[in-house]
């Protein structure tokens, strides 16, 4: 009964309860990462609300440009505690790699306002959510957190400071005003439909051929998969976008 219920309230919200395969799971991770996948992840944990694949991708993606010497920065959009960059840069850092610019993008101060366009798949409106939490609550849809903390955050892997630029406001304020040059990893984790709008109007065009494009939340928020299915419709891009879980996607430039 009790497991009844639970299912049928996670179910309401667009979950579901699901028992795990114990041949597929090593300490709590996909038996298949790597050691080094692995410690990455345990590493970046505290500081990101993303999922063990959407991280073991990020890993593989930044492995892959280094492989194939692909030259750009890397960009996030959306940084919450700047987990997701930080395992970009452990894996740069493992390698050897010193020498990519990154350029963070956020309010730093949580989420800018949504749109009637931006709703949880299941239905549920962002800007709803929004008023029943709290804005420092830690695992709250405002995904608050202050610059000073994201600074300390990304600096404790002690990559040149130099090469670490923060960029304050709503993207449609600072972009683009402030640009990157070449882009070889375009990650975008704004949620709503305007601001993911935006960032691919203005970032896709500087991603260099080859490089890697991350949406993060194209199967949770109607407005991110309304923005990027406009963009790829409209420029008649042959971008295949490759599931990694439930929300993000992944895709190579050609």
């Amino acid at each position: 009964m009790l497991r009844k219920l639970v299912r049928n309230t996670l179910k309401s919200y667009g979950y579901d309860l699901v028992k795990p395969d114990g041949r597929l799971v090593k300490d709590g991770l996909p038996a298949d990462f790597d050691s080094e996948t692995v410690a990455t992840f345990q590493k970046v944990k505290p500081y990101t609300m993303t999922t063990p694949e959407r991280i073991a991708s990020l890993v593989n993606a930044v492995n892959y440009l280094i492989k194939n010497n692909i030259e750009g920065d890397f960009v996030e959009c959306g940084v919450w505690r700047g987990g997701s960059t930080m395992a970009a840069i452990d894996t740069l850092m493992k390698a050897g790699d010193k020498s990519r610019t990154v350029y963070l993008y956020d309010t730093f101060e949580g989420m800018s306002e949504p749109t009637e366009h931006d709703k949880e798949l299941s239905g549920h409106a962002a800007d709803a959510l929004l008023q029943s939490s709290e804005k420092e609550d830690a695992t709250s849809v405002w995904c608050y957190s202050a610059l000073e903390e994201v600074q300390n955050n990304v600096g404790s892997l002690n990559y040149p400071a130099d090469k670490v630029h923060y960029v304050k406001g709503k993207v449609e304020d600072t972009i683009p005003q402030t640009l990157p040059g070449k882009i070889a990893l375009l990650r975008l984790d704004t949620d709503w439909y305007e601001s993911t709008k935006h960032e691919l109007e203005h970032l896709y065009p500087l991603l260099v051929p080859g490089g890697v494009i991350i949406i993060d939340d194209y199967g949770h928020w109607e407005g991110a998969r309304k923005a990027v299915d406009e963009y790829i419709a409209a420029h008649k891009l042959p971008l295949l976008l490759n599931r990694i879980d439930y929300t993000g996607r992944i895709g190579i430039k050609y």
